[in-house]
């Protein structure tokens, strides 16, 4: 799944190199999925993005807004699979789920392999979409400093029994982080998946902070994952210290075999002797 850093990878990319372009032609794809969601026929969707033009793209959490000017914003949100831009002459995907072609012939894929959102809304009305509106702040944005996050911390232990996992992943809290990118967070910080918001002091905090911050800004620097593919099939320069091909290995901190458990609906990988 797209997590912050490899939609901002893949943003950036489309204003460098999609970004002006008039949209010949559109459609949902060529692949029925029930768990994509669209909000236009396949009639409308290709009458209204005809003669578009896209303008800059801009992510926020988990959801990249594309512009189709005048008038319209392309939204993708909450997607597992690869947005891909072709020249002229490539070739299209086996299976996709949206396909944007060019005056110039070349053209835009998206394809999802578990559920994703690939939406056209009138300006504006893409800030009303469930997930989008009274989004909370994200770790890129300035307004995310310390203090802010401390306050977090404290509203949500307050309101809810919540471990760092918890916060890291559910019900986007911190919008843009997800379960993988969380691993790395969550040893960085030295802290076991488990361990309860309410019981953080203020170093603890502090390292958290620290922890969000500096590995969201290193995964964006390598544009992404290496699990996952930016808008010209590369795949990220990112690789996690904590995944399933760290298992059964030793710590790089301190040398304990590292671990993994099933926990708030997914896999944990995490080292015993480092996070407490």
């Amino acid at each position: 799944m797209f997590e912050l850093p490899e939609y901002i990878t893949i943003a950036s990319q489309i204003n460098s190199t999609i970004k002006g372009k008039l949209i010949r032609d559109g459609s949902l794809g060529n692949s029925p999925h029930k768990f994509v969601w669209y909000n236009r026929t396949e009639d409308e969707f290709s009458s209204l993005i005809k003669g578009k033009t896209i303008g800059d793209a801009v992510v926020r959490g988990r959801w990249m807004s594309v512009p189709a000017e005048p008038g319209y914003v392309l939204l993708f949100g909450e997607c597992g699979g690869k947005i891909l831009y072709q020249s002229p002459g490539g070739e299209l995907p086996k299976k996709y789920h949206l396909s944007i072609y060019f005056a110039d012939g070349s053209f835009l894929t998206a394809t999802t392999q578990m559920w994703g959102a690939f939406e056209l809304y009138e300006k504006g009305d893409e800030l009303k979409r469930q997930y989008v509106k009274d989004m909370r702040t994200t770790p890129v944005e300035s307004e995310f400093t310390f203090q802010y996050f401390s306050d977090l911390i404290d509203a949500e232990s307050s309101a809810n029994k919540r471990s760092v996992k918890g916060l890291l992943t559910q019900e986007q809290i911190i919008p843009g982080l997800g379960n993988a990118i969380a691993q790395d967070i969550m040893f960085q910080a030295k802290l076991h998946p488990k361990h309860d918001i309410g019981d953080l002091d203020e170093a603890q905090k502090i390292q958290l902070y620290d922890a969000i911050i500096n590995t969201t800004e290193q995964v964006i620097k390598l544009g992404g994952r290496y699990d996952e593919y930016d808008l010209y099939g590369n795949q990220g320069g990112y690789a996690r210290l904590m995944d399933k091909n760290t298992v059964g290995k030793s710590c790089p901190q301190c040398g304990t075999m590292i671990e993994k458990m099933s926990y708030l609906g997914g896999t944990c990988y995490y080292c015993p002797g480092c996070q407490v």
